[in-house]
């Protein structure tokens, strides 16, 4: 049988922003929970609800109350939806909330696993519990690989980790890698410098920048050259000390090239390198680095690298796009 749960918020302040405009939020939290939020004086109902959608709600207001008590401009709608997209995709069919050990384990873990930028356009939140665990590995070891399909997140999540390094001022500067995978045009024979020959190749880097920071931001980095974009190969016979470095489409590095990328770092260096290892461009019978790196490391279990699984279910660019996964993976499995 349902129950009424009702949670008080003394910050009127607080409680108008959990609410939103015409209580968008509120119907955002109804949606998530199946069951009716309102607000009245200063607390807010759920109605009629079971034990685990209880903790649930509970919960999130928890997160959305401590995140405006420290920063007034937190986005209470984009908490929301990553909050419950974090913890299941069938909510409230879910029911780990039963437990309130593991209910607060579970609200740390989201809490601890936002990467708040300094001059940042927004937080950034996991979409998944994935995705939580990557944020959170990434900010505690030296070297992490994210592996998963396109749309996971992987390559945004490690520029914003980046970034974070780069603004709080954990790290000197931000080096953006890929290895150049030519298809038909060598880059030699495409005009201008050196960076606008490999832009194209550094494009969705770039994006994703575009996203986390404000432009004059991002153009003043790259003025002061405390952002940095150069191809794999022109790393040969560097050490990055004091760096954040992100190597993206790492499946198309050769053996050779990722060996010589993991024994750049220098001190205080922290490198994020992401890949798909299902988009694997190289000629045939050349094995993926990418591959060849994490059969090894993962056998050596070494502290300070850490590697991170996503999967479709953690796809978050487009739900169409998860389905286009899942077509494609079922086609090659004969499904």
């Amino acid at each position: 049988m349902g129950q009424d749960y009702t949670v008080v918020i003394k910050d009127s302040t607080v409680l108008s922003q959990i609410c939103g405009v015409n209580d968008y939020n509120l119907k955002l939290l109804e949606t998530y929970l199946g069951y009716p939020v309102f607000s009245r004086g200063n607390e807010l109902t759920l109605t009629g609800a079971r034990d685990s959608v209880c903790c649930a709600f509970r919960s999130v207001v928890d997160c959305l109350v401590t995140g405006l008590e420290k920063n007034t401009s937190v986005p209470c709608a984009e908490v929301i939806n990553a909050f419950f997209e974090s913890h299941s995709g069938e909510f409230p069919a879910y029911s780990s909330f039963d437990d309130s050990v593991e209910n607060s384990r579970a609200v740390e873990d989201f809490q601890n696993s936002v990467i708040k930028i300094p001059r940042g356009l927004n937080f950034v939140y996991p979409k998944s519990r994935q995705q939580g665990l990557y944020i959170r590995e990434m900010q505690k070891n030296q070297v992490v690989f994210g592996i998963g399909p396109a749309g996971t997140g992987k390559t945004f999540l490690a520029i914003a980790q980046a970034l974070y390094l780069l603004l709080s001022k954990k790290c000197r500067k931000l080096v953006l890698t890929r290895p150049v995978v030519e298809a038909g045009e060598s880059l030699g024979f495409l005009p201008g410098d050196l960076e606008q020959k490999i832009n194209p190749y550094l494009r969705p880097l770039y994006d994703s920048m575009w996203d986390l920071i404000p432009g004059e931001i991002i153009k003043r980095l790259e003025d002061s050259g405390m952002v940095e974009i150069a191809p794999l190969a022109y790393m040969r016979g560097r050490t990055l000390k004091n760096c954040a470095i992100v190597l993206d489409e790492a499946q198309n590095t050769t053996k050779e090239q990722m060996k010589m990328f993991l024994t750049r770092l220098g001190e205080n260096s922290f490198a994020f390198i992401t890949g798909d290892t299902s988009q694997v461009d190289l000629p045939q019978k050349t094995q993926s680095g990418l591959i060849n790196a994490v059969s090894i490391l993962s056998d050596k279990k070494i502290d300070g690298i850490s590697i991170i699984r996503l999967e479709d279910k953690d796809v978050v660019r487009s739900p169409i796009v998860r389905k286009i996964i899942k077509a494609y993976e079922q086609a090659d499995s004969g499904k």
